[in-house]
């Protein structure tokens, strides 16, 4: 038996399938299910590694979206780090000349795979934010995705020393060894999946093992759950995007502009990966920033990616199971449904 509140997100959701210009961790097409409501449209596309229960959070950023609305924003742009797959050095130096031409002074470079390949690729992507805006002022921030244990870490980030780290996101899974990294190192460190995949992230205590905190709302259920946890963390954070359309990184745009502090650039620059999107205007840096702005999709764009999915019966069977498995009063309420 379906009830009348799932009923009437499954009757207002829409899948998609996105292709990528390039493999991004494993990934060629990003799929999902946008859902329209009386505040707009949100969007429900967690991984597939995600359980219902994660997966429940990314719907209640949807039904937010949706639904709720968001706060007032207290500022009008918002300054975007470009990204930078696990590519080939010359690939990613071509990469990185595209983010400078969008005015992006803060790269972040997926990391993880050949230690020496990660290296000449940090080095490339130096020599090019260094040719662009000068020595030294460009920045540089790498992402392990959890991959490295505690040695490898180390000897990873003392090798980057002279290519002027901003900060390394996750080189390690365990929060401990991040602790230790911390100390041995002196870079400083930020915590992704640490936090988003955590039971209950705002009962960490990560002053001590980390300097920033990678806050993705879409993944945390929503702005307003994302402001309440930042304020919980107590530490800066830099808010990005979970490879979104540009209809979704409407909601890393939101919290963006909605926090009281936001000292670093925001992770919001993935429209850049993709191929083909859900509006007829990509959302992508112009003078290194991104207007906080909510994204409507466009009809025609949304019907050709809806025409790519795959298997829509599965993408109705993980929203019923993320509402089965995490729905809240909140959610309820939102849909407006007595």
């Amino acid at each position: 038996m379906i009830d009348r509140h799932l009923q009437r997100l499954l009757d207002a959701a829409v899948p998609f399938a996105l292709p990528l210009r390039r493999t991004f961790r494993g990934v060629d097409i990003r799929e999902g299910m946008l859902i329209e409501g009386s505040a707009g449209w949100g969007e429900f596309a967690p991984f597939d590694d995600y359980s219902p229960v994660a997966a429940s959070r990314w719907l209640g950023s949807a039904i937010e979206a949706a639904f709720e609305g968001w706060p007032t924003p207290l500022r009008d742009t918002v300054e975007i780090n470009a990204i930078i797959p696990a590519l080939e050095p010359e690939q990613s130096e071509e990469l990185a000349r595209e983010a400078v031409a969008r005015g992006c002074r803060t790269i972040k470079i997926k990391v993880g795979g050949s230690p020496d390949l990660d290296i000449a690729r940090i080095a490339l992507v130096r020599d090019v934010l260094d040719d662009a805006f000068g020595v030294g002022v460009g920045r540089i921030r790498i992402d392990a995705n959890a991959l490295w244990n505690l040695d490898e870490a180390i000897a990873m980030l003392e090798r980057c020393t002279r290519y002027g780290l901003e900060y390394a996101e996750q080189p390690c899974a365990s929060l401990d060894d991040l602790a230790v990294l911390r100390r041995e190192t002196g870079v400083r460190i930020a915590v992704d999946e640490g936090i988003r995949l955590s039971e209950d992230p705002r009962s960490l205590r990560l002053t001590d093992i980390a300097d920033i905190a990678i806050i993705k709302p879409a993944t945390l259920g929503g702005v307003r759950a994302s402001l309440e946890l930042v304020a919980a963390l107590g530490l800066p954070v830099v808010v990005s995007g979970a490879m979104d359309s540009s209809v979704g990184l409407g909601t890393g745009l939101a919290l963006a502009g909605a926090l009281p502090d936001l000292a670093f650039a925001s992770g919001l620059g993935t429209g850049a990966l993709l191929a083909d999107d859900l509006t007829s205007d990509p959302v992508v840096p112009e003078g290194g920033a991104l207007a906080v702005t909510r994204i409507e999709p466009n009809a025609d764009s949304l019907e050709r990616a809806r025409a790519r999915i795959s298997d829509a019966a599965q993408w109705r069977d993980r929203l019923t199971a993320a509402w089965r498995a995490g729905a809240t009063d909140r959610m309820r309420d939102a849909l407006g449904i007595g």
